[in-house]
């Protein structure tokens, strides 16, 4: 049976990278947006084009209270696309990056920081886990700077330490279902994460390059095909790990 995937944060950068990495080895997605209507579908296209079915629905990962809805329309989704009542995989990746110094952060911005990839995660997987098939996969996207320190990052870092820790309490509890939960923590990538900083800012991007032992920043590919094969039975074993995807940066 063809794997169902749901990637929250699919229409562009690591997610939208995911969903073609997932579809080139013969999977289906659903993909999330918060309000990039145009490239979420651009992403289905991708991948309809690639021969697989992809549906992307509207979602705004730091809004919890709307997380039982969306449930309800993955269900939906799920029956009427798939004839299915199962996907297989979620994995959670939206997030966005807020830099500024700790003296500098202010309350707004520390609390969308946690609703996003701390609560957002929490009650997003709760809310999909009845539609979660057993022996399926859950992937929650962390980072390298839960490792290695760089100014700005604080409050960032401090929420993917909560997802780490979160991912090691639900492959705990999940497990008599056979779901298998992983955090990947990518170093420096080229997108448009942080107003695509690293992607654009030469010299920031030479300064991550001489901070990683292989000398280049990541591209979106180094990280969206190390999520697909997670999913796939190749590494049906790999669980409860934080599994840092940066080519050796600040080693």
């Amino acid at each position: 049976m063809t794997s169902i995937a749901l990637i929250t944060g699919g229409s562009r950068g690591l997610g939208r990278n995911m969903a073609l990495h997932i579809a080139r080895q013969g999977g289906d997605v659903i993909i999330t947006y918060q309000s990039r209507e145009a490239d979420a579908r651009a992403v289905v296209a991708e991948v309809e084009s690639l021969g697989r079915k992809a549906v992307a629905l509207q979602l705004d990962s730091g809004h919890a209270a709307a997380f039982a809805a969306f449930a309800d329309t993955v269900r939906t989704t799920l029956a009427v696309i798939w004839q299915r009542d199962r996907f297989d995989h979620l994995v959670n990746n939206a997030g966005h990056g807020d830099m500024a110094p700790i003296a500098e952060t202010t309350e707004a911005q520390f609390d969308r920081l946690f609703d996003v990839h701390v609560k957002g995660v929490f009650f997003l997987t709760q809310a999909l886990l009845p539609l979660v098939a057993d022996g399926g996969r859950i992937v929650n996207l962390s980072t390298g700077l839960t490792r290695f320190a760089f100014p700005g990052f604080g409050a960032y870092a401090a929420a993917k330490g909560a997802v780490e820790v979160l991912s090691l309490y639900m492959a705990k509890e999940l497990g008599g279902r056979g779901i298998a939960v992983n955090a990947v923590a990518p170093g420096a990538i080229e997108t448009d994460f942080g107003g695509g900083a690293v992607r654009d800012n030469a010299d920031l991007n030479a300064q991550f390059a001489g901070l990683t032992a292989l000398g280049r920043v990541g591209v979106p590919d180094d990280i969206g095909a190390m999520v697909a094969s997670l999913l796939t039975d190749n590494n049906r074993w790999i669980n409860a790990q934080r599994i840092e995807v940066s080519g050796g940066q600040s080693i």
